[in-house]
């Protein structure tokens, strides 16, 4: 989308996209994310343990 002035000038306007509003996970997809957080976490674990040991 743009304009244009008297003098011949683009005014360019960048295209606002439509809003859309986010919803509450559901339980399933709640557990999920409690499992990947849980997961990160020994992950990190591991990784730190490792590190010491070497």
């Amino acid at each position: 989308m743009y304009t244009t002035d008297e003098n011949g000038t683009l005014n360019n306007y960048a295209v606002v996209p439509k809003m859309s509003y986010a919803e509450y996970p559901s339980p399933g997809q709640q557990r999920r994310y409690a499992l990947q957080g849980a997961g990160a976490v020994l992950l990190v674990m591991f990784l730190v343990l490792t590190a010491f040991a070497a």
